[in-house]
């Protein structure tokens, strides 16, 4: 790797990433087995030794070698060997392994008030009415200083909708109980996949995904995601989470010589299939402007036409492994990738999509000015850790000897919405106390003092300076009274 670019491999020249422009983002595309996941681990390994922080997500359980010494694999060395890559050694990088459950990994939790109802709708696959009450849930909650930190306190927060919605609904709109009943529902699916693990306390501080460790090498941040990978939505929604949380925390940096985090969105149709409208532009949007951030966004999928256009046209960076035109859709899929590059006059590009060999790709990365480069057929270089899984024995080891060790492991319960709300009921429940008799200093009821009894009325009618003295003083105690007594007052005053 030269100083500033991280060499990817070979072909009529050398061709590589330049860190400048690595903010402008990139994808990985290919069809399976063709060697996508050599060069995601290639690039993170890269971004790693030229000391920038990486976030990735292990689908298959084989990015965790990246925390392990490799260079003895037989195909990297023949591949090192083609290459001439005469220094070819082994190399690990420094790593943080995470686990929305916590088994794989140091635990990920957010609070309900951090996802928000947009990702919360759509990782319940709520309809539109149903997502509107979930926002008055929120508004609700907010205006009550009611924490929503976990699915406990979203739940008590819905039950309280539905046992006030006559009040509610003059100033919110109309909640239903049918309605919060469906979102209830929902949340028990939620809980069902696991995800009652994810939403809770400590949350996760990003800045422990930004750490270098003492040489100076980028922490490759490692998600355990293949039990994560059977809750598609929960996937979805938690990496675009994690984007929006870095793009509104992180302050504005500009262009700089090298990007402040680089995150990989591995199996990215997932987050695009089937997505609503209102999803999809915040995506648009947290892409398109999280550049100026220091963020770099690359996606890994199997075919480009599996990223939305708008998205699409953001990733400037491009390495392209083959594609078999096999079904119109994936014939569509190779004139996509063939038009999105800047033509090489030495070879065709459609025709070239489809006859790359395991290893290859089609190359191209922004040139200094921004310009897209020509496109060039390369071969992929090794990296240098260790290409496929780790042992439950090693796993171990890295997580014992992380920075964030102990940090995320014990979950924290502090007072919130269900605790409030659960006060509050149990209050409204409880019969009012009975006075208590004064008692004597030994325990016995205490003897009332002896009273002389009032004179006998010689009339049984009030005067008239009575009643207007006994009707004032029953006034004075209210708002009206103590408007007469300002009247009456001032009246004395101006005489």
């Amino acid at each position: 790797m030269s100083e500033g670019e991280i060499w990817l491999g070979r072909g009529a020249k050398d061709v590589s990433l330049r860190l400048a422009m690595a903010n402008r983002h990139g994808l990985i595309a290919g069809a399976t087995g063709t060697g996508k996941t050599v060069s995601l681990q290639l690039l993170a390994e890269g971004f790693s030794r030229a000391g920038v922080p990486v976030f990735l997500a292990d689908v298959k359980g084989d990015l965790a070698g990246l925390s392990q010494v490799g260079g003895d694999n037989p195909k990297a060395k023949d591949r090192a060997a083609k290459l001439a890559i005469a220094d070819y050694a082994g190399a690990g990088c420094p790593a943080i392994f995470w686990d929305l459950f916590g088994k794989q990994g140091h635990p990920v939790r957010t609070t309900v008030s951090e996802m928000g109802p947009l990702l919360l709708s759509n990782l319940m696959e709520l309809s539109e009415a149903q997502e509107g009450v979930l926002n008055i849930a929120f508004r609700v909650a907010d205006e009550q200083g009611l924490l929503l930190l976990d699915l406990k306190d979203l739940r008590a927060m819905l039950t309280f909708l539905a046992e006030n919605a006559a009040d509610l609904a003059v100033r919110y709109g109309n909640v239903t109980k049918a309605t919060v009943g469906a979102i209830q529902r929902a949340l028990l699916v939620l809980e069902q996949q696991g995800a009652d693990a994810f939403f809770g306390e400590p949350a996760l501080d990003l800045n422990d995904f930004l750490r270098q460790d003492r040489q100076g090498l980028g922490y490759v941040n490692v998600l355990a995601a293949d039990t994560l990978m059977r809750s598609p939505r929960l996937y979805a929604s938690f990496l675009l989470w994690m984007l929006a949380e870095l793009f509104e925390r992180l302050p504005e940096v500009g262009d700089r010589d090298r990007p402040i985090l680089v995150f990989f969105f591995d199996e990215a149709h997932l987050l695009f299939n089937e997505a609503p409208k209102a999803l999809l532009d915040q995506v648009e949007q947290v892409v398109r402007l999280i550049r100026s951030k220091g963020v770099g966004v690359y996606f890994i999928s199997q075919n480009p036409i599996d990223v939305p256009d708008t998205v699409l046209g953001q990733l400037g960076n491009r390495v392209q492994h083959a594609l078999r035109a096999f079904t119109p859709r994936d014939q569509k899929a190779v004139k996509v990738a063939a038009e999105t590059f800047r033509a090489n006059p030495a070879f065709d590009t459609a025709a070239a999509v489809t006859e790359l060999a395991v290893g290859e790709a089609l190359v191209s990365t922004l040139e200094p000015g921004g310009a897209p480069g020509m496109v060039e057929r390369a071969l992929i270089a090794p990296p240098r850790a260790r290409i496929g899984p780790v042992t439950p024995a090693e796993r171990q080891a890295v997580i014992e000897g992380s920075p964030i060790a102990g940090k995320y492991e014990e979950a924290v319960d502090r007072e919130s919405a269900y605790e409030r709300l659960q006060g509050r009921a149990t209050e409204a429940a409880a019969p009012p106390a009975k006075p208590k008799k004064e008692q004597a200093p030994w325990g016995e009821p205490r003897t009332p003092e002896r009273r002389e009894p009032a004179p006998r009325r010689t009339s049984n009618r009030e005067s008239v300076g009575e009643a207007f003295a006994k009707s004032a003083a029953r006034a004075i105690g209210s708002r009206a009274g103590r408007e007469i007594v300002r009247g009456v007052l001032g009246a004395l005053f101006r005489r």
